[in-house]
């Protein structure tokens, strides 16, 4: 019985089998396992390589294998021991059986975990940085999995082998976990999550946030264009391309091993996308980064002022530039060592994905487990995403109990970990994706040569492949032969949201519709079977009339956080008030934080980046119970009295006041608010970028012109078909007809007639 067949099922008998304190694992070798294990036991399926010794062996080697369990009781809670000697390659399927569910558990290659353009990053002793793209299938195998327990919609299963076996079984009120045990070589452990030890923590917030959903920050759009991007934006996934660093600390907390530490942070992402699968978002790993030598920003115990040191070096050294390439990722979140004042184990910005300056945050590795810290890390990615704190007053619905977890967004976690998100964090998400959030997460990454390898039926279009619709038991695409991967015959497309009855669509056929008037559509290019990259318009560009100018794809004014604040009829206060309350430098009136307990006095010029400060409106706040009001009066050299009314609210340290003006709000004449400082918009080159579009369209984020209708790009100085080379054309109507009476002279294009020989907007590829 002894390594017999490629499955092998350890089965935990009852402790009725046996003496209480001694749990005996007993070698299957036929699956399906035999009667034994159909009965309550509990039974993991592993690859032949994972050579087990049958029970009899216990407490004893055998040539064939090691010892395979022994469970000590400890307070009333058990743990499996599990001796494996872990030899061989790994199979690419790996079968899990639960026999306590009588079900499977399918785990298969994690592939889109890793982006083909990965590179992890450490440094030498004189602080030169080393960056490196290395195969990680290579290097470390096929060791990173996801999967299912069949028979249970709600499950998930999580799992790594990269340095023995370690990870996650997920039910809707269970987890188990398997980890290595300390000190001892192929020794592993299977028990309850409730059972794993962490330090109990908060990520900053200690007060009621029940009300800050993202419904607050914008004013909401109109009913028919909000149903349409609703279902848009939801339907279609997200990419979430990822850095993850980790300090000094934590480098010399994991033994000063530098392969240890990056396989800790690969497995910590392997956790973290698999809690956010549900939610249509996949987190993918472009690189990790550690800090062997010495910090590259100050990292403390004051988690408010580590987290601003983290972004600003972010946004310094970690972005790309146009001189000094570094890394293109969406967010980036520090994995530290150092334990943190008080309860907080995490800190971030709240709806911040994709920008520049906020996009990231603070997570303490709290845990012998890195489960611990991936909840930590999805917890902080959540408040990037728009995700507010779960508390009693929302009336938020978590499938997992508050003794075995909760959900991911509670304020503050412990043992069990939470590892599903609740109906608040969903609907905050959508609310933030409706009102223009995350205009980086819509592009494909690269993950064609990440791990796992080539292999038809994986889900993943790969080389040599013209579709994959997965195994051919679960294929619903009618368009590819899933057993070869191949598409079908007739059929041109089978993937993409230009793709339409296994035939391309027409090149200008509008594929996503732009959110707000910040954004820009994108249309179909006749080409290839997918809707191009989100574009939006560059930063700085006019946008509401000339009440406010664009930013990361948002068009940010006082006046709509105003109503936000305090509800229809209010309104921005004259500038007095800006700047006689922001001068005090006191919670009710600044320019932001300067550490956790102090705050910055605003410059005159800069007041209006401060709190802001409406007249109007309801009679209290109405963004919910932890707002009050504060208002000013001030006396006016010509008599009477101004009221100033601003609005402070009781939130914790992780989380912006939403009583202060947003990032990129104007506020003056060719001016933004950035870095609480009123900036001139030249800082973005917006005007030297729409020079070129010759006044018949607009830049967009990528510095190219987006074109009126009749006009091609690149620069919209000759007849065509409107849009970019990154959206697509814009037209398609009488696209085919119009190019071949333009190629005759006959066309007379916009504004002019008879002229002859202009350029058209045509791939050369394209059907027109």
């Amino acid at each position: 019985m002894l390594c017999a067949s490629p499955l092998h099922a350890l089965c935990l008998p009852p402790c009725s089998v046996h003496p209480p304190h001694v749990v005996c694992l007993t070698l299957c070798s036929v699956h399906p396992p035999p009667v034994l294990c159909a009965s309550p036991f509990h039974a993991l399926c592993l690859p032949h390589a994972l050579c087990l010794s049958p029970c009899s062996n216990l407490n004893r080697e055998s040539p064939n294998g090691s010892l395979l369990g022994l469970s000590v009781k400890k307070k009333k809670k058990k743990e499996v021991t599990i001796l494996l000697p872990c030899h061989g390659d790994i199979h690419n399927n790996v079968s899990m059986q639960l026999c306590t569910h009588l079900s499977m558990v399918f785990l298969f290659f994690h592939r889109g975990l890793i982006a083909s353009s990965f590179t992890e990053t450490h440094y030498l002793q004189d602080g030169t940085d080393v960056s490196l793209a290395r195969n990680y299938t290579v290097i470390l195998g096929h060791c990173y999995y996801h999967g299912h327990v069949r028979g249970y919609s709600d499950s998930a299963v999580s799992l790594s082998t990269c340095s023995g076996l370690r990870g996650l079984i997920m039910f809707e009120n269970e987890t188990y976990v398997l980890e290595p045990m300390k000190n001892a070589t192929n020794r592993y452990k299977l028990f309850p999550a409730k059972n794993l030890k962490s330090i109990w923590g908060s990520c900053g917030s200690h007060h009621n946030t029940s009300s800050l959903t993202a419904d607050n920050v914008f004013p909401p759009p109109s009913q028919t264009w909000a149903r349409r991007h609703k279902r848009e934006t939801l339907k279609a996934t997200k990419y979430v391309e990822l850095v993850i660093v980790a300090d000094n600390r934590e480098f010399q907390r994991q033994g000063k091993d530098l392969e240890k530490v990056k396989q800790r942070l690969i497995e910590i992402a392997n956790h973290v996308d698999k809690f956010y699968r549900p939610l249509n978002i996949r987190v993918v790993l472009v690189g990790v980064e550690v800090w062997n030598d010495i910090d590259k920003c100050s990292v403390s115990q004051d988690p408010f002022t580590s987290l601003h040191e983290f972004l600003d070096w972010r946004k310094m050294k970690l972005l790309p530039l146009p001189l000094l390439p570094r890394k293109s990722h969406d967010n980036a979140q520090l994995v530290s060592g150092v334990y943190f004042q008080g309860t907080i184990i995490g800190m971030a910005p709240i709806m911040s994905m994709c920008t520049a300056e906020q996009s990231g945050g603070i997570v303490m590795d709290h845990s012998d487990s890195p489960l611990g810290a991936a909840v930590t890390l999805a917890h902080e990615l959540g408040h990037n995403f728009g995700m507010n704190h779960d508390t009693l007053e929302r009336g938020c619905s978590c499938q997992m109990a508050a003794e075995k977890g909760g959900c991911i967004m509670n304020p503050s976690t412990g043992y069990p970990f939470p590892m599903v998100f609740s109906s608040c964090s969903r609907k905050d998400l959508e609310t933030s994706l409706e009102k223009g959030m995350g205009m980086c997460l819509f592009n494909l990454p690269e993950v064609r040569e990440s791990f796992g390898g080539q292999k038809c039926g994986n889900g993943f279009v790969e080389d040599g492949e013209q579709c994959d619709c997965g195994e051919p038991e679960e294929c619903m695409n009618r368009c590819c032969n899933a057993t070869a991967c191949t598409l079908k015959p007739d059929a041109v497309c089978a993937h993409g949201l230009c793709c339409e009855d296994c035939q391309l669509k027409p090149a200008g056929t509008a594929c996503r519709d732009s959110s707000n008037s910040c954004d820009l559509p994108e249309f179909c290019t006749g080409a290839s079977p997918h809707c191009p990259a989100n574009v939006y318009l560059h930063d700085g560009h006019p946008c509401q009339g000339v009440d406010g100018y664009c930013y990361n794809g948002i068009c940010q004014t006082h006046e709509q956080q105003c109503v936000t604040l305090w509800g229809p009829g209010a309104k921005p206060a004259p500038g007095i008030c800006f700047e006689r309350v922001n001068s005090a430098g006191d919670p009710y009136g600044n320019c932001g934080k300067v550490s956790k307990s102090s705050f910055a006095k605003c410059e005159m010029r800069d007041a209006k980046c401060g709190k802001i400060q409406c007249q109007g409106g309801a009679s209290r706040p109405v963004i919910g119970t932890n707002a009050v009001s504060i208002e000013t009066n001030i006396p006016l050299q010509e008599g009477g009295r101004i009221l100033c009314r601003g609005t402070h609210v009781y939130l914790g340290d992780d989380m912006p006041d939403p009583g202060l003006v947003l990032t990129g709000t104007k506020c003056a004449d060719g001016k933004i608010c950035l870095n609480r400082r009123c900036q001139n918009i030249s800082v973005f080159g917006v005007h030297e970028c729409t020079v070129q579009c010759h006044g018949r369209g607009v830049c967009n984020n990528r510095k190219n012109c987006h074109c009126e209708a009749h006009w091609a790009p690149p620069f919209c100085d000759k007849f065509g078909f409107g849009g970019s080379t990154d959206s697509g054309p814009i037209r398609q109507a009488e696209a085919r007809q119009e190019a071949a009476e333009l190629q005759q002279g006959a066309w007379p294009g916009p504004g002019a007639r008879g002229i002859a020989g202009a350029c058209v907007f045509c791939l050369t590829d394209t059907h027109l």
